[in-house]
C-alpha cells in the first residue's frame, strides 16, 4: 500500500511532549512518539517536525502578567529548541538521522534554518526539526509549520492533538451537541473561525494548497493511518467540502 502523502509536516504541540504531567518533559513519552514517527519514516514518507514551547513556557500569560512582549515571545522560542533537542535524540536513538535547524542562531547545538539544507537533508531520508519559530516575536509555532510546509513543498501538516479527534462546530467538552467535521475547506475554517490555527496560518495554509489533517495523537498508531490515507480525524483542504453541518 502506498502512501497517500510523500513528504509530510508534523506540528506537535509541547504538551505532547510532557505526557500525563502536563509540564516539562517526559522522556517516556517522548520515545513513544518518536518511535512511532520512526515507523512512518521508515516507510519512505519524508518528515519534518514542529514542536511547540506550551510545556516550558508560554509566552501570552507572562506578557499579560506585565513581561516585555517581544522578550517573553523569545523564551518562548528557546523552548522549542529544548523540545526539538530532546525529540532529534529519541529519534536518533530509533536509527533515524535527524538534523534540527533553528531560525535564531546557536551553531553550538543545532544548524540555522536554510531551506535548500533543509530540502537536501530530506531528500537524504533525514527528519528535519524546524525550532526557534520564524525567530521573530508575535508569530505562534502554528504560522512556522504552515511557512516551512510551503518552503519545502510538504504535501500535508499532520497536526497532532491531546485527546482531540478532530474538528467541531463547538467544543465537544462543554457542549455534548456538538458536530465533529469529516472534511473543511481552508476557506471554511476562515469563514467559521475555527480555532485550528491562527488565521495567518491558515491563510498559508489556504494560499499553497496545503492539506491539514486535524487528528488524536494520543492514539497509537494514528500518524500512520493519516499517512496512508485512512479517514481519521478532520481534513482541511481546498479541494473539499465539509459533511457535517
Amino acid at each position: 500500500m502506498e502512501p497517500k502523502y510523500k513528504r509530510i509536516l508534523i506540528k506537535l504541540s509541547g504538551e505532547a511532549l510532557a505526557g500525563e504531567k502536563g509540564v516539562g518533559i517526559d522522556i517516556e513519552t517522548v520515545k513513544t512518539i518518536a518511535k512511532e514517527i520512526a515507523e512512518v519514516h521508515s516507510s519512505g514518507v519524508e518528515i519534518a517536525l514542529v514542536i511547540g514551547g506550551g510545556n516550558l513556557w508560554r509566552g501570552e500569560p507572562a506578557a499579560a502578567a506585565g513581561m516585555d512582549r517581544v522578550q517573553a515571545d523569545y523564551t518562548g522560542m528557546l523552548g522549542t529548541v529544548m523540545n526539538a533537542l530532546v525529540m532529534a535524540d529519541s529519534l536518533q536513538q530509533n536509527g533515524v538521522d535527524t538534523r534540527v535547524q533553528t531560525s535564531i542562531p546557536m551553531q553550538n547545538v543545532a544548524e540555522p534554518y536554510i531551506r535548500g539544507r533543509a530540502l537536501r537533508h530530506l531528500e537524504k531520508n533525514r527528519i528535519v526539526i524546524f525550532a526557534a519559530g520564524i525567530g521573530s516575536p508575535y508569530f505562534s509555532t502554528d504560522t512556522t509549520a504552515a511557512l516551512r510546509a510551503a518552503e519545502i513543498d510538504a504535501e500535508a501538516i499532520l497536526m497532532a492533538k491531546n485527546g482531540v479527534d478532530g474538528v467541531y462546530n463547538a467544543d465537544p467538552k462543554k457542549d455534548a451537541n456538538a458536530v465533529k467535521f469529516d472534511e473543511l475547506t481552508h476557506g471554511e475554517v476562515i469563514k467559521r473561525g475555527l480555532k485550528i490555527m491562527d488565521a495567518t496560518a491558515s491563510t498559508l495554509s489556504m494560499d499553497n494548497d496545503i492539506d491539514l489533517v486535524v487528528f488524536n495523537m494520543n492514539e497509537a498508531g494514528n500518524i500512520k493511518r493519516v499517512v496512508f490515507g485512512e479517514v481519521i480525524g478532520t481534513t482541511v483542504s481546498n479541494k473539499t467540502e465539509y459533511h457535517k453541518k
